[in-house]
C-alpha cells in the first residue's frame, strides 16, 4: 500500500510531514516531482497551494528510479481523495504521462530544465502526449508551477465555494495591485 511518509520532500508549514499527519485536511492535490532537485521550480506550486489554502501533498514518485512506487502511487490516488496531479518531469519527461496512464485524474504537466536543452525537451514529451491519455501542459519552470497551482485550485474549487471565494479574492488583489501601479510616470 502507498505510503505518503516516504520520500515527501519538506514544506514550509508541514516540516516534511504528510498533511494528514499535521493536522490538516486530507490533500486534494498531489505534487508528483522525479527527484528533490525539481523541489525548486515546484515550490512556487506549493507555496500558491498553501496560500490558497488547498490541501496538498508533496512527493518523489521518479517514473524511470522506482516504477513500481510510481505505479503504486498512480493506482491509488483517487481512493487518497486526490483530485488533480500536478507532475514535474525533465527531460523525456515521462512522470505525468505515466501517471495520466494509470489514473482517470487531471494531470498537469510541468516541464523542468534539465541539460542542455533548457527544458524544451521536456515541454515537446509532454506536449505530445499520445492520443487517448491526455495531460495538460503547462510553461517550462517556475511559471509553469505556479500556473499548475492555479489551475488545480480551479478545478478543485468547482464544489468548493469557500475555495471560490479565495480564489475570487486573490484574483481582485492581483487585479487591485497592477490598478495601483499602473501609471509609468
Amino acid at each position: 500500500m502507498y505510503d505518503p511518509t516516504e520520500d515527501r520532500p519538506a514544506s514550509s508549514t508541514t516540516e516534511g510531514k504528510p498533511s494528514s499527519q499535521a493536522n490538516s485536511p486530507a490533500p486534494l492535490v498531489s505534487v508528483a516531482m522525479g527527484s528533490r532537485s525539481d523541489l525548486k521550480v515546484l515550490q512556487e506550486a506549493l507555496n500558491l497551494l498553501e496560500a490558497l489554502g488547498v490541501p496538498h501533498e508533496a512527493m518523489i514518485v521518479s517514473a524511470h528510479r522506482t516504477p513500481d512506487w510510481m505505479n503504486e502511487y498512480a493506482r491509488d490516488l483517487a481512493s487518497r481523495g486526490i483530485e488533480v496531479v500536478i507532475a514535474a518531469a525533465g527531460g523525456a519527461a515521462h512522470l505525468p504521462g505515466m501517471i495520466a496512464a494509470q489514473t482517470l485524474l487531471p494531470v498537469l504537466g510541468v516541464p523542468v530544465e534539465v541539460g542542455s536543452l533548457g527544458g524544451v525537451d521536456a515541454l515537446l514529451s509532454i506536449v505530445q502526449m499520445p492520443r487517448g491519455v491526455a495531460v495538460g501542459t503547462l510553461a517550462v519552470g517556475p511559471a509553469g508551477a505556479f500556473n499548475a497551482a492555479l489551475l488545480a485550485a480551479q478545478i478543485v474549487a468547482g464544489s468548493r465555494p469557500e475555495l471560490k471565494q479565495r480564489l475570487a479574492a486573490w484574483r481582485e488583489s492581483r487585479r487591485a495591485h497592477v490598478m495601483a501601479d499602473r501609471s509609468i510616470r
